[in-house]
């Protein structure tokens, strides 16, 4: 177990002046992501795109249609349907409890989304209003950090997130006080990671399929339209169905829930990585069925590695003592895996996302090289994030981490350091 929280002394992301800017620069850049795309030659050379005013960003209908579907969706969560599980321990030895239903709740949203388009919803309302619905859904974070920053000056030392404790406002404020704020057994932090914006995005590239198939006269999507939608729906699925392994992850475990977190699953996960599809609405492009199979193959080689080793490292923080996992034991009682891929890299589970990112980016062509925004970002989320782990192991497990860099010397890609 760690030790109970205590105040942060070590900042991240440039400390109070580094969050300050983010809280600006991340809804900006959004914003910057999506009037590109509206644009005919969305080319970096046109910067900066034309400047909307502010009156059509704002639409009450489309807040009020936002705010329908976050409750949509905490009401499947509410739902007492899927199992309930034990996360790993806290500071204090107690563990939450999680109702695991997910997949449920994505279902019962497919089969809703289906009911609308059976009686001719317009579901392409999401694209005439896509630039109004980000900034509603970047509104809503907004507002929900501050409660959160609110409620969590009133919660108990133990409670509180060991990276969200520096006593600065701003920075406490982005990187979440608060590690599991809870309205009764309802979980903020939880709840947000996978639900709302993850099935959104889906419910995103689906409208864009069929804004493409309207605006341009066709019968079916186009073949890059469908691969990005495949490969898209699959990881999302995927994560729903794996529903229990976040569980493990830094966000629950580390991390506080503060605007960070609640913008980055609002908002920069739904409106953000649906990019491609929503590049392809208005710049078509037309790819070859061999060309279509080589970046499957390729998505299909990404997704390998990602589940084989998120689902090994599940598995070691869920089941330590089974004798097929080979360890570095630490001093803190825990252990070092140093089975199958995790004996191959430090962080397989983020080479495999890397590659299903250019997976994702490639059926739009090259023409340029905005819908390469997302790989690009993510290599350097992930570059950041294993420092962040690099440094956090480093402290936590001394001379056991050291051993184990030995063990496994590269780090993210095989044969870099």
């Amino acid at each position: 177990m760690e030790k109970p929280s205590s105040k942060t002394k070590e900042l991240e992301f440039g400390g109070r002046f580094g969050t300050f800017m983010l809280i600006f620069l991340l809804p900006a850049t959004v914003l910057y992501l999506l009037l590109m795309c509206k644009q005919d030659d969305p080319s970096l050379m046109n910067f900066p795109p034309p400047l909307p005013t502010i009156e059509s960003l704002w639409e009450a209908k489309v807040f009020g249609v936002f705010l329908l579907w976050f409750f949509f969706q905490a009401l499947f969560y509410l739902l007492p349907i899927g199992k309930v599980v034990e996360g790993l321990p806290l500071s204090n030895g107690r563990k939450l409890q999680y109702r695991i239903n997910g997949f449920y709740a994505f279902v019962l949203t497919t089969a809703a989304i289906g009911t609308l388009l059976y009686f001719q919803f317009e579901l392409h309302y999401l694209y005439d209003h896509f630039i109004q619905f980000a900034v509603s859904a970047a509104a809503f974070s907004m507002v929900l950090s501050i409660y959160l920053y609110i409620r969590s000056l009133k919660a108990p030392e133990e409670d509180l997130a060991p990276g969200g404790n520096s006593g600065y406002l701003v920075y406490d404020f982005f990187t979440g006080h608060e590690l599991n704020p809870r309205i009764g057994s309802f979980d903020l932090k939880y709840f947000c990671e996978l639900r709302p914006g993850l099935i959104g995005w889906v419910v995103i590239n689906l409208a864009m399929l069929l804004a493409e198939m309207k605006i341009h006269n066709q019968s079916m999507p186009s073949l890059s339209m469908i691969l990005v939608n495949s490969f898209q729906l699959l990881y999302v699925v995927d994560a729903l169905w794996n529903e229990e392994a976040v569980l493990t992850t830094m966000d629950i475990i580390h991390d506080g829930f503060g605007f960070m977190l609640a913008f980055g699953d609002l908002v920069w996960v739904p409106f953000v990585y649906s990019l491609q599809a929503f590049y392809l609405v208005g710049h078509p492009i037309a790819i070859s069925w061999p060309v279509a199979a080589a970046i499957t193959i390729l998505n299909c080689i990404g997704y390998y590695i990602f589940r084989s080793a998120n689902s090994q490292k599940n598995n070691f923080r869920r089941n330590p003592a089974d004798p097929k996992l080979s360890f570095i034991p630490t001093a803190t009682g825990k252990g070092l895996l140093v089975t199958g891929w995790w004996g191959f890299v430090r962080h397989p589970n983020y080479l495999g996302d890397i590659i299903m990112a250019l997976a994702w980016s490639l059926p739009c062509g090259f023409n340029h090289i905005l819908p390469y925004f997302y790989v690009i970002y993510f290599i350097c989320l992930l570059v950041h994030r294993e420092a962040r782990d690099e440094h956090h192991c480093k402290k936590k497990y001394g001379l056991a981490w050291e051993r184990y860099c030995q063990r496994v010397p590269y780090r993210i890609f095989p044969y870099i350091y």
